[in-house]
């Protein structure tokens, strides 16, 4: 069984300067348990060393590097005692790439760039974000460092988490000669990237294997801000995932959605994280609205993760209060939802593969797969995010969104999966071969046009995004795929892929072109050219099962949301996915998750409302609550239901039960709510 984290944990930053006096001079380690306790929190991630590389405890090897004003050198100590008594966890927080101590001592430690420049922060700037590399001796202090902590603390320590854990292309000697005995070729880009991410891996491996040797038992976590396709092959070193994920901090509202998705899949317990601030770490004496905090754990509850929360403590060591109220006013309702969430897995028909997958770097947030999310939410579907690996035959529907090439062995998997009775949505490149210059995956049920418009320098134009919209070309929606839409011209301001339905396929959708395409020599009005009436490739086409659209829909409807992409997936998503396991008639701002809790033979549906605003030139805000009335909620069940009921508050609802469908009707929504489905 993997390791199930606890539901309510705090993160608590301490990342404070040697220059600072009276370190934790008013800590008091009963206040600091009783606070903690109060606020419902069941776990806290307190620090062993910072990003300034202090030391926040009575280290033996390494006392040079305690906090010079550190007023209780049994800071960490006491910290785990106090919680240790109130039942509360505290894993321990080790930096690993950021130490400005580390790199002012050992600068030969600190990562080179290709043109021999340390990587991360200048000299002269304020910051402590130079690269620290593991593939340096720097490793073996990490080893003897973490060792000590594991036998100074010894069955008190309840995890460790390492942080700052990222995969960068270095060339400092030490990675130099290793690329040279592994075959790779420095001068590379590409060959210093794999070089470094196995040496990534290996480091994770080695770090697990050394804990594991002297605690069989804690948490094990190494931190980049990110979960992702990358992970997968070092998931044995992970106990669990901690999804760091702040809306307001780089990460924004769609992050965590994409991450957890794809993260729970992986087969281990996943964590989310989020924050107090206002804006991000770092932001002393900020306060989050709460209506902001309670929608970031309900839907981490939602999406089948425990929550967690950024704090950073006060130099004095002391908590804020104000802090721990705002904490504790979410978690107190945390507490109460938790029975429904415990074990539960996401109930789920579709499945998006990831572009990240095929990206030579991680890419947090492919524009493609978000704007794929975001229409699915929109729309109420259950989906997960999966890669090419993953098991296809438990989803009805498999999305391939704008980037997925085909290579021959994944086209055989694609054939096995729709023989076998599974739909396919792919879009744009998405079925084409690696270079993009001939179809990969012949079920698509088109064919390359022999000629792809280009641009004066000979450049495809497909895809590409012109302020003027140069190359737009127009969707003609007809049939049943342009259900809600007029049967008139629809702008494609990204041009598609110009293909030709094969014989035997169904044309759903033609392309129109326009007059021409905008250039010095003729242009029409401020951007895009009107339509000429005149057909140019084929827009949808349908082979059996599988739908294929020309245009990158998703990326377009992350760029700018034109509600025809929307409307025009959904249509064909309609015709392979006619009952979806759940609907709902509610706005489409309400976020709509369905799980299972098979050992309480029962499933929950999750209903959310909160709209985030852009209130400000920098982040998205969530102040108000608006409510929603009169929610039908329908879910396609395949067990007799005995009761649907609001849950905690054990309401029950009435329900009827049609065409293999259980529905019912929320009289309000506001905020969150939880029912449950007894079988």
């Amino acid at each position: 069984m993997t390791t199930q984290l606890r539901f309510r944990q705090v993160h608590l930053d301490f990342h404070t300067s040697p220059d600072i006096p009276e370190i934790g001079a008013d800590f008091n380690a009963e206040e600091f348990a009783a606070s903690l306790e109060k606020a419902r929190v069941d776990s806290i991630t307190c620090f062993a060393r910072c990003h300034h590389g202090m030391l926040y405890y009575d280290s033996k090897v390494n006392p040079e590097r305690i906090h010079p004003d550190l007023n209780n050198k049994n800071l960490l100590k006491e910290q785990i005692e106090a919680c240790h008594k109130r039942n509360i966890r505290v894993p321990i927080y080790i930096t690993v790439q950021w130490d400005h101590f580390t790199a002012e001592q050992y600068p030969e430690w600190i990562g080179l760039d290709e043109k021999g420049h340390t990587i991360g922060t200048p000299i002269y700037e304020s910051g402590f974000y130079r690269h620290l590399c593991v593939n340096t001796p720097y490793r073996e202090f990490l080893k003897q460092h973490t060792i000590e902590i594991l036998e100074m603390f010894g069955t008190e320590v309840d995890g460790l988490f390492y942080d700052i854990v990222k995969t960068v292309d270095c060339s400092c000697k030490y990675c130099r000669n290793g690329m040279e005995k592994a075959g790779y070729d420095p001068t590379q880009a590409a060959d210093r990237l794999s070089y470094a991410t196995e040496m990534m891996d290996d480091f994770k491996r080695e770090m697990s294997a050394l804990i594991r040797e002297r605690n069989q038992d804690c948490t094990i976590f190494y931190n980049k801000g990110h979960i992702g396709i990358a992970d997968k092959a070092t998931a044995d070193a992970f106990s669990h995932f901690e999804l760091e994920s702040l809306p307001s901090g780089g990460w924004g509202y769609m992050h965590f959605p994409l991450a957890v998705r794809y993260a729970r899949t992986l087969g281990l317990d996943n964590l989310g994280m989020t924050g107090k601030f206002h804006t991000s770490w770092g932001d002393f004496h900020s306060f989050k609205n709460q209506a902001a905090l309670e929608f970031e754990c309900f839907n981490m509850l939602s999406l089948n993760a425990k929550c967690s929360i950024g704090d950073q403590l006060d130099p004095n060591g002391r908590i804020s209060a104000a802090v721990y109220d705002l904490i504790g006013a979410v978690y107190s309702q945390v507490e109460k939802k938790e029975p429904w969430c415990e074990y539960a897995k996401a109930v789920t028909d579709i499945a998006v593969l990831t572009p990240e997958e095929f990206s030579e770097k991680e890419l947090r947030m492919p524009p493609a797969a978000m704007g794929v999310t975001r229409m699915l939410q929109e729309s109420g579907h259950q989906f997960d995010i999966i890669d090419s690996d993953s098991d296809l035959s438990r989803y009805k529907v498999v999305i391939m969104p704008d980037n997925i090439p085909v290579s021959a062995e994944f086209g055989n998997k694609l054939d096995d999966y729709v023989t076998g009775g599974g739909s396919v949505i792919a879009s744009f490149e998405s079925g084409l071969n690696a270079q993009g210059n001939k179809i990969g995956w012949n079920k698509l049920g088109v064919k390359l046009k022999e000629q792809q418009t280009r641009d004066q320098d000979g450049n495809l134009v497909r895809g590409k995004r012109y302020s003027r919209n140069d190359y737009v070309d127009y969707i003609l929606p007809q049939g049943d795929i342009g259900a809600g839409l007029p049967e008139t011209e629809h702008a494609m301001y990204l041009k598609g892929v110009e293909v030709e339905a094969l014989p035997g396929c169904e044309l759903l959708s033609p392309v129109i072109q326009s007059y021409f395409n905008r250039s010095y020599k003729h242009f029409c009005s401020h951007r895009q050219t009107p339509s000429s009436g005149e057909v140019e490739y084929a827009g949808i086409v349908k082979n059996g099962n599988v739908i294929y659209f020309a245009h990158p829909i998703f990326n377009q409807y992350q760029q700018n949301a034109p509600r025809w992409c929307k409307q025009l997936f959904l249509n064909a998503l309609n015709m392979l996915l006619p009952e979806p396991v759940l609907k709902h008639n509610g706005p489409s701002t309400i976020l709509a998750t369905l799980n299972e809790q098979s050992a309480e033979n029962r499933w929950v549906v999750h209903l959310l409302h909160y709209i985030p605003e852009r209130r400000s030139a920098d982040i998205d805000i969530i102040e108000d609550v608006i409510p929603v009335y009169e929610i039908k909620v329908s879910v396609k069940t395949t067990d007799k239901v005995k009761a649907v009921t609001c849950v905690p508050e054990l309401q029950p609802l009435s329900f009827t039960s049609s065409d293999g469908y259980t529905e019912f009707v929320l009289p309000k929504l506001n905020g969150h709510q939880m029912i449950s489905i007894q079988y």
